[in-house]
């Protein structure tokens, strides 16, 4: 594959003008791709795994030998003897030799049944041995020898996995990963053996079983080796070129070796006493090297090492790493694990919190895209980086294609950056991420990236002024809004009906948050009873879920005025159930720490004090913050708190694409940060103006004055029709501002739409809005009155005892918790 990458590239730097390019290969097939080797298993066929076109070498007047290897190098003479006696001389020498499968030293390997994982050659000795054989074993418990287990499953075999180290995937993922990881494969019927090291191979001719060090026996009719990789170097070593103590020709910065025109790349390269044992780097290798050997006259570029993100699909699991997975340097960590739904996601964050150093993902990668380009380009984190891996965060609400800058790098394995990406659609005219796939290398390789991919193209799109339809996901063929309407139209209530009558399969975790929103926003249905299995966790719990596994509880205090029987109330609950204590920047108080099987009891209380959930956790209004204006203020003009209360008390409960934060200031001093908010309200001496589409967050947004010296009643009207507007039309997970940037006509349209009615519909908008402000109700007291519904608060169906993961340490004269995470580290190294 480097190979073949580095040939694409000379090509494309337009070597072919200075050199003649020889090729020799020891199979007997042209470069094929070996990171989806298993799919062989599943077509029987090669066809697809080639990477170019069987003519392709000829019709770009390269010459390639297959079958036919080289066998002897002399660097003096700068010849090279091949396999059927050829003999030629070279002006620059490149090796791509890769490696090979690492057998270790094991009594009894000779026997008939063994096999390694490397080449479809290997493959197709592999299916026609096992059409013998019961059940098939993997030594290995890496990549490469999960995706063997995968394909051992896959061929209706009793499939196990022996590895000797103590978790799976040990270079990738931490202990939690790997458990996680292991249960489900588990799950999927393969038997999971660890800290087993094989002394012999039982059996007379054939393999009958394998004896492990501490004296057990597995029994096993076949086995796959999958222990590692071995740099192919022994050409080298005999041509006196340097390689490693562990092996690899050893390289400099230029992939250069010890004799001046002789390089090195790939998997057999050892740099900076480090060996690639994936493809990326490799490529990385392969287009330097091209680039300096064709533009000479050019600074080179330095090879520095690469990036070790990977993405991949392991027996039907989904797996991801990038940067300090494993967490060597010091870092603070933030994890989420569901042992129940199989997914485990860890990001490791800089001491101040503000950039990522690397993560995982185990069970659903969607985020993965996001989160390399985060780490990749040491972009800012958002001041909640624990959102990027709880709930589901779009591309485009993340990172907007339109601030990257053109070096950012998008896609790791292929090397390619944004600028690339936009210059292939503009000088190649292409119109769909496939053609950018084809023409750009992008997202060829792992596929995390294509998120990216799709947010650059479509903005490249909308600046040329194509139209481009964005479908919800692969089970809807209609955007957000589209869908919203047929909803709304045929009066769709539940999610089985909404994909038998628009949509296909069964839905997934993109759709069902995004339907379930759209109910809430057209019915007001109480989620708990209506629809809790197709809600995000949060949305599930009422609560969100916080580091450590615990959750907070946020009650609403409309514009941050409160009562002292309400303060006592709040801190009484707080020391009952020992809970961490937090003024919010939105002038409300965060309850941190909460046990699940505490929630419906914690809640209850505050129920009886007065309050009401403020609906943190859900993609609804959160606060609307105030001052206190012209009540105690001498500056003030207007009495902010109380129309703030009375803006939050309206809109309290209210369901929209993405989460809402509006403020009320007094004056234009504005203590309130109006402007930094979704809709925002600031005083005048005639009444208010209204400014619209800003927020916080990754991207901040200074919110668009909309309309001024309103009164009340023409205020709350405007805001109406704008939020209704805004539900009805915006993509999901879409802020305020990204939709308000995004509508055609901006600021100016709307305020046809909302204030002079130029679409007819705002009759229909008041009346929608009126309706869910006439059917609201709290999610919390639906919960404390309803012991069916209290039952889903508990740790374990059938055991009364409380989650025995969660531990505190005391901190500040308040609870946090305990750094278990470190810990498991720890334990690992």
């Amino acid at each position: 594959m480097v190979g073949h990458r580095f040939c694409e590239k000379i090509l494309e730097f337009g070597g072919l003008n200075s050199y003649n390019l020889i090729v020799f290969g020891e199979e007997p097939r042209r470069a094929y791709d070996r990171v989806h080797l298993s799919e062989f298993f599943e077509k029987k066929s090669a066809d697809s795994l080639y990477l170019c076109k069987e003519d392709w070498y000829r019709a770009n007047q390269i010459q390639l030998y297959l079958n036919e290897s080289v066998i002897k190098v002399d660097p003096a003479k700068k010849t090279v003897l091949t396999s059927k006696s050829q003999e030629i001389e070279f002006q620059e020498l490149v090796f791509a030799t890769g490696s090979s499968a690492f057998v270790p030293t094991i009594e009894g390997l000779e026997k008939e049944g063994i096999f390694v994982y490397r080449t479809i050659e290997d493959l197709e000795s592999i299916i026609k041995y096992s059409m013998k054989v019961k059940n098939a074993t993997v030594l290995g418990g890496g990549l490469l020898g999960l995706e063997a287990a995968g394909a051992v499953l896959n061929m209706n075999k009793e499939a196990h996995v022996v590895e000797f180290s103590k978790r799976l995937l040990p270079r990738q993922l931490d202990e939690g990963a790997s458990n996680i990881l292991q249960g489900q494969l588990e799950n999927l019927g393969i038997k999971i053996h660890l800290g087993k090291s094989t002394t012999k191979i039982l059996g007379d001719k054939k393999i009958t079983g394998m004896e492990f060090q501490d004296g057990e026996i597995h029994n096993t009719e076949m086995l796959v080796i999958s222990a590692g990789i071995r740099p192919r170097d022994e050409l080298a070593k005999t041509a006196g070129i340097e390689v490693g103590v562990r092996g690899g020709i050893v390289v400099n910065d230029n992939l250069e070796t010890n004799y001046y025109g002789i390089y090195a790349i790939g998997e057999v390269a050892l740099h900076n006493e480090f060996i690639y044992g994936l493809v990326a780097p490799g490529y990385e290798m392969a287009e330097n090297l091209a680039y300096n050997l064709c533009t000479s006259f050019k600074k080179p570029k330095v090879y520095t090492g690469s990036d070790l993100s990977t993405k991949l699909k392991l027996a039907g699991v989904d797996v991801a790493s990038f940067g300090d997975s494993i967490g060597e340097k010091e870092h603070l960590p933030i994890v989420f694990k569901n042992p129940r739904t199989g997914v485990y996601k860890k990001i490791a964050l800089s001491l101040d919190g503000k950039k990522l150093l690397g993560g995982i993902l185990v069970g659903d990668t969607s985020a993965y895209g996001n989160l390399v380009t985060l780490y990749l380009n040491q972009i800012e984190l958002p001041s909640e980086p624990e959102t990027l891996i709880v709930g589901s965060v779009s591309a485009e609400n993340l990172i907007s294609a339109d601030s990257l800058p053109d070096e950012t790098k998008i896609c790791s394995c292929n090397n390619v950056s944004k600028g690339d990406i936009v210059k292939t659609i503009i000088e190649k005219n292409c119109k769909d991420v496939q053609t950018i796939k084809v023409c750009s290398n992008a997202g060829t390789g792992c596929g995390g990236c294509l998120p990216q991919v799709g947010s650059i193209l479509k903005s490249e799109l909308k600046k040329q002024g194509i139209v481009v339809k964005e479908y919800l996901c692969e089970h809807f063929s209609f955007t957000r809004q589209e869908l919203f309407q047929i909803v709304k139209v045929k009066e769709l209530k539940t999610f089985e009906d909404v994909i038998k009558d628009s949509g296909k399969g069964h839905g997934c975790e993109i759709c069902k948050p995004a339907v379930a929103a759209m109910f809430s926003s057209l019915w007001n249905e109480p989620v708990q009873v209506k629809h809790r299995e197709i809600q995000d966790t949060n949305d599930k719990y009422l609560a969100n879920i916080q580091r450590g596994g615990t959750y907070s509880v946020i009650p609403r205090i409309p514009g941050g005025e409160i009562t002292p029987d309400k303060l006592l109330a709040i801190g009484n609950v707080a020391k009952k159930y020992n809970l961490y204590c937090k003024i919010t920047g939105g002038q409300r108080i965060d309850l941190l720490g909460a046990r699940l099987d505490d929630l419906p009891l914690i809640w209850k209380e505050l129920v009886d004090a007065g309050f009401e959930s403020g609906h943190a956790y859900a993609k609804a209004l959160r606060t609307v913050k105030s001052c206190v204006g012209s009540t105690w203020c001498r500056y003030g003009v207007q009495d902010s708190t109380s129309f703030a209360i009375k803006v939050e008390e309206r809109y309290k409960g209210l369901r929209s694409p993405h989460k809402l934060k509006s403020a009320v200031s007094g004056c234009i001093r504005e203590c309130a940060e109006a402007r930094g908010k979704d809709f925002g309200i600031i005083a005048t001496e005639k009444g208010w103006n209204l400014y619209l589409g800003g927020n916080g967050g990754v991207n901040p947004k200074h919110a668009i004055l909309f309309a001024e010296d309103l009164d009340d009643e023409t205020c709350i009207k405007y805001i109406d029709r704008f939020l209704m507007f805004y539900i009805r039309t915006a993509d999901k997970l879409m802020r305020t501002s990204v939709w308000l940037e995004q509508l055609e006509g901006g600021i100016e349209y709307l305020k046809e739409v909302i204030i002079h009615d130029r679409l007819g519909i705002n009759k229909q908008l008041d009346a929608e809005m009126n309706a869910l402000i006439g059917t609201y109700h709290c999610e919390w007291k639906e919960v404390v009155d309803s012991k069916e519904q209290q039952k889903r608060f508990k740790h374990f169906i059938n055991d009364p005892s409380v989650d025995p993961t969660v531990e505190f340490i005391e901190e500040r004269h308040q609870i946090r918790p305990k750094d278990w995470v470190i810990k498991e580290l720890a334990e690992t190294k």
